[in-house]
């Protein structure tokens, strides 16, 4: 494990304990939304949350009636808040699946905790069945760019920034294509346009940032 993965995973361990298992911040609500309007059809099919954290993504699904949810992540912390779905410990760079395992594949601002994403990408691809799709959004590489970065503050109230890979758009979509899919739809959660939320602070936010997309959501086809 490397050392990037090790401090991931710490990071993680010590998150867990105060991550509930929905979106709990402006962002992660209009990032949900995004990635509700992309959602296909999932009503009976076999759907994997990949990196599925606290399992928010998870119960998404079952509501909306997929048939079997397996949900994977590489912290058994976040992985014992996930209910209902099958809970899976393993990496994302090498999925413990076998082919053309499932109808869906949905990562939730996970991307970026990818080593390479080339084989992230192929692993996906190999484990979604022909005419599968894969749903995810990861933070804006535009955001990076600016400074932002991903932080929480434990229970201790100790802040934790979580190492954090930016792909910009032209790599994911090489990668998307190496891999033999297609993307068949693009959004963005811009600051001030998709991110409207009001919270303590956002005034300013919204007029210093305004525009600037903060999050990347991608759909693409087997």
């Amino acid at each position: 494990m490397s050392s990037t993965v090790k401090a991931t995973l710490e990071a993680y361990e010590r998150w867990a304990r105060v991550y509930p298992p929905v979106a709990h911040n402006p962002l992660m609500r209009a990032e949900q939304a995004a990635m509700l309007e992309l959602l296909p059809a999932v009503a009976g099919g076999r759907v994997l949350d990949l990196a599925c954290g606290s399992g928010r993504y998870s119960r998404l699904l079952l509501e909306a009636n997929a048939g079997h949810v397996v949900a994977l992540d590489f912290c058994i912390p976040m992985l014992q808040q996930v209910a209902s779905a099958s809970r899976v410990c393993g990496s994302m760079m090498q999925l413990p699946f076998q082919a053309n395992s499932f109808d869906c594949v949905i990562s939730g601002l996970a991307l970026g905790h990818a080593t390479d994403i080339y084989p992230w990408m192929r692993e996906v691809a190999r484990v979604l069945r022909p005419g599968g799709c894969l749903l995810y959004s990861d933070f804006h590489p535009q955001a990076a760019r600016a400074g932002m970065t991903r932080s929480f503050k434990d229970d201790a109230d100790e802040t934790w920034t979580v190492p954090h890979r930016a792909y910009d758009l032209e790599c994911q979509q090489q990668a998307v294509a190496a891999a033999c899919l297609t993307i068949q739809a693009l959004s963005q959660i811009r600051v001030g346009v998709e991110l409207t939320e009001a919270f303590a602070g956002s005034d300013s936010i919204y007029r210093d940032w305004h525009g600037l997309p903060l999050v990347l959501v991608v759909q693409a086809r087997k």
